[in-house]
């Protein structure tokens, strides 16, 4: 494992592991739209990316990451990977904003913004040979990555459009992360991007069914 990336991971379960513990510190840095709109804390579009709901909201995208960073580290080096990440973040929270900025009341965490950057700027550059594994089965049984992410994105458009009650996962920030993933990854190396027009296609299927239920059916906001 890479040294940032390590360093990534072990800071967000840190702080993660922090927010079990002290509700306190949950809830100052948690994502939250009144208190960005009226007290201007901004802090927390960055600082919600590393908090989690449980164990398994940590866990999964922690996984996610661990499978899909590499190649964006290989091809973009650490400050490219650090930009993709922390920017995919951002954005996805300034979305989330823009998209419930009527709902005061709406809180949100989670890594899944930077994490869906991280997997459209991966996938851009090698969606076929980027397998991923299902633990303890062989690795004839893995998985191309577009795949994956195709499944990971209609989870969370999933429970975007069937929220639980208190669910306080940031599934809304996926359509802005992954943009600006893809985005990055058009800009900097569009011919590869362009090679990979398809499987990027595929695993925006669930993305933009999303975009039609929110922009054209008014589904959220």
């Amino acid at each position: 494992m890479h040294p940032i990336l390590l360093i990534i991971i072990a800071i967000t379960v840190i702080i993660s592991i922090m927010g079990f513990q002290n509700i306190q510190l949950f809830e100052k840095y948690k994502f939250n739209v009144s208190a960005i709109q009226n007290r201007k804390e901004y802090i927390r579009l960055l600082s919600a990316g590393f908090l989690h709901a449980d164990w398994g909201h940590l866990f999964f995208n922690m996984l996610t990451l661990y499978f899909f960073a590499p190649i964006v580290l290989y091809v973009y080096g650490i400050s490219g990977f650090l930009l993709v990440y922390l920017g995919s973040i951002v954005i996805g929270n300034l979305f989330s904003l823009y998209l419930y900025k009527r709902q005061s009341w709406y809180s949100a965490i989670g890594a899944s913004g930077g994490v869906s950057g991280i997997i459209f700027a991966s996938v851009a550059m090698n969606p076929v040979a980027s397998r991923i594994g299902i633990i303890f089965l062989p690795p004839e049984l893995s998985i191309p990555g577009y795949i994956f992410g195709a499944l990971y994105f209609g989870y969370s458009v999933y429970m975007m459009l069937n929220p639980r009650p208190h669910d306080n996962i940031g599934h809304a920030a996926h359509l802005g992360g992954a943009a600006f993933g893809l985005v990055y990854a058009v800009a900097l190396e569009p011919e590869i991007a362009m090679n990979n027009a398809v499987y990027l296609l595929v695993m925006s299927l669930p993305l933009i069914y999303m975009s039609y239920q929110v922009f054209v059916k008014k589904k959220i906001g």
